[in-house]
C-alpha cells in the first residue's frame, strides 16, 4: 500500500478511544472515526514500521446497528463520535473498551462492576465553549465548534444535541447580533480581529446561566448592547425565550496569542461572576474558570460510586483523615466530609480553591481544608497522614514524582478516578509495583456521544 492512495476495507474492531481497525490484504490499518462492521474507503496517510494509518473518506456500507444521527452537525463538527449509534450500542462498545484496557492493566482478579449509563444522553452538558470564526476562507461569521480535522474552520452548531435549547438560542442570537454589525473575529495567523470565544455555563438544577464572551482589545465596541440583547431573551413571554435566567454576563479581554480562554481582565456586564448548582444535596458556587463536571447528573453517579468505595472499607465508622488530591472546586472532598474527621484537598488552580472554601462554608462543613498549590510540593508540608487518598487528576494522570510521593504514604486504600483510562492504565503500573491491588472498578458514562468515560477504581495495599 502507498501513501495518499485510496483503499477500502471492513472495520473489524474499535480500539480506545475511536481507532477503527480496518482489515486489508496487506495488513491492518488504523482509521479514526470508523465503527465496527462498517465498510469504508480511506486514504493511507502513514506507513511506519509495518503499521498503517488512514483518514476516513466515505462509509460505503453502514454497521448493522448504525442509525441516522439526530444531530444536523454530526460528521462535520469535531465534537461527538457516536451520534450515529443508538445509546445502548454506544454503551456496549464503551464497556468492551474499558474492560479490555482494565484487564490488560490490572494484575490478578478484580471486581468489574460495568459501565453505568448517563441519566441522559442528550442535552446533558452544563458547560460549552464555542469559537468565533468562519467555515471557509473569507466566509461569513460562524460561532460553534471546530470542523472535524480542520482546526482553522469553525462550524456553527446551533442545532447541537448535547446542549439544551438555551445554548442553541444564545448561539443563534449572538451570531445574528455580531454579524449584523460586521464585527470581525480574531484571526490567529494575522493576530487581528475582535471576537474570540463564547463560554456558556448553566446550572442543571438551578437553571442559572453564566455567560462569558472573550474578545481582544482591538475594537472599541459597546458590549453593554450585547448584554441587553441577551437579557431580552429571558422567559418573559417572548418567542423564542430562554428557559433559564442569567446569573451573570461577563466580558473578558484577552490579547494573548494562544487560542484558549484565559485572563483576568473581566468586566461584569450584568449580575455577578458566578452561579450556583447542586450535587447530591450540596450547593456549589461555580465561577467562569472553575472545574466542575460537565454532566451534573452523571457526576452524582460517579461521586456516589466513589463514596460507596470509601464507605466499603470503613467498617461502618469514620476515618481520621481523607486526602482529596486534584480537588478542583472541592466537590468530592465535601461529599466525603461526613465519612472523615477531616478532609484535606489540594488543587493548583487558586480560583477553584477559593470557590471550594466558599462552597464548604455555605454547606456548613467545618472539617474541610482546601490548599492552593501543586500536589507534589504541598504534600511535603502537611503534617496529617491520610487514611484514604482520593485521586482525581487531569486527563494526563498523575505526575510521576507526585505519584511516588503518594505511594510513600503507605496509605491502606486509594480511590483513583480517571477521565482518561489510558492515563489510569499507565499509573496503575507503579501503584501495583508498590504493593497495591485493584479490588473494584466501575465506569460511568459522563460523556455520551463521545469516546470518553470516567473510571473509578478502589485500590488496597496488600504488601510493601
Amino acid at each position: 500500500m502507498k501513501k495518499k492512495e485510496i483503499y477500502t476495507g471492513t472495520v473489524r474492531e474499535l480500539k480506545f478511544p475511536n481507532k477503527g481497525i480496518v482489515c486489508t490484504d496487506e495488513g491492518d490499518v488504523t482509521v479514526k472515526g470508523a465503527l465496527p462492521g462498517q465498510t469504508i474507503s480511506f486514504m493511507l496517510t502513514k506507513v511506519k514500521n509495518g503499521r498503517f494509518e488512514g483518514r476516513l473518506m466515505e462509509v460505503l456500507e453502514k454497521a448493522p446497528d448504525e442509525r441516522v444521527s439526530p444531530c444536523p452537525h454530526f460528521g462535520i463538527c469535531g465534537g461527538c463520535t457516536y451520534q450515529n449509534l443508538p445509546y445502548e450500542a454506544e454503551l456496549k462498545l464503551k464497556n468492551s473498551q474499558v474492560k479490555t484496557i482494565l484487564d490488560r492493566a490490572i494484575d490478578g482478579d478484580y471486581d468489574y462492576e460495568g459501565l453505568i449509563p448517563s441519566p441522559s444522553d442528550e442535552e446533558y452538558r452544563n458547560k460549552m465553549e464555542f469559537s468565533f470564526g468562519n467555515e471557509f476562507l473569507d466566509g461569513p461569521l460562524t460561532l460553534g465548534m471546530h470542523r472535524a480535522g480542520r482546526f482553522n474552520d469553525v462550524v456553527t452548531v446551533d442545532g447541537c444535541c448535547i446542549a439544551d435549547g438555551d445554548y442553541r438560542l444564545i448561539i443563534r442570537k449572538t451570531l445574528d447580533f455580531f454579524s449584523s454589525r460586521n464585527i470581525p473575529f480574531y484571526r490567529k495567523h494575522t493576530e487581528e480581529g475582535f471576537l474570540r470565544h463564547l463560554v456558556i455555563r448553566k446550572g442543571r438544577k438551578s437553571g442559572e446561566i453564566l455567560l462569558l464572551i472573550e474578545t481582544t482589545t482591538q475594537l472599541d465596541f459597546d458590549m453593554g448592547e450585547y448584554a441587553k440583547m441577551l437579557l431580552a431573551l429571558e422567559g418573559r413571554g417572548e418567542d423564542p425565550s430562554l428557559a433559564g435566567r442569567f446569573a451573570g454576563i461577563l466580558h473578558l479581554r484577552n490579547d494573548n496569542h494562544a487560542d484558549n480562554v484565559q485572563g483576568s481582565d473581566i468586566t461584569v456586564l450584568y449580575g455577578r461572576d458566578f452561579f450556583y448548582d447542586e450535587i447530591l444535596g450540596l450547593s456549589f458556587r461555580i465561577t467562569p474558570f472553575s472545574f466542575f463536571q460537565t454532566n451534573t447528573m452523571g457526576a452524582e453517579l460517579l461521586y456516589s460510586k466513589a463514596r460507596e468505595y470509601a464507605l466499603s472499607v470503613m467498617n461502618g465508622g469514620k476515618v481520621p483523615v481523607i486526602f482529596d488530591l486534584y480537588s478542583g472546586t472541592g466537590t468530592i472532598g465535601q461529599i466525603m466530609s461526613k465519612a472523615a474527621d477531616k478532609v484535606i484537598g489540594i488543587e493548583i488552580v487558586s480560583e477553584a480553591v477559593k470557590a471550594a472554601r466558599e462552597n464548604a462554608a455555605a454547606n456548613h462543613l467545618e472539617n474541610t481544608e482546601f490548599i492552593a498549590g501543586d500536589v507534589l510540593k504541598e504534600l511535603g508540608s502537611i503534617e496529617e497522614k491520610p487514611d484514604i487518598i482520593i485521586l482525581d487528576p487531569p486527563r494526563d494522570g498523575c505526575a510521576p514524582k507526585a505519584l511516588s510521593k503518594i505511594i510513600d504514604y503507605g496509605c491502606r486504600h486509594i480511590i483513583y478516578i480517571s477521565c482518561k483510562i489510558t492515563s489510569l492504565e499507565r499509573d496503575l503500573v507503579p501503584l501495583q509495583d508498590a504493593g497495591y491491588r485493584v479490588i473494584k472498578a466501575a465506569a460511568v458514562d459522563m460523556f455520551p456521544n463521545t469516546a470518553n468515560v470516567e473510571v473509578a477504581t478502589l485500590l488496597e495495599r496488600v504488601s510493601n
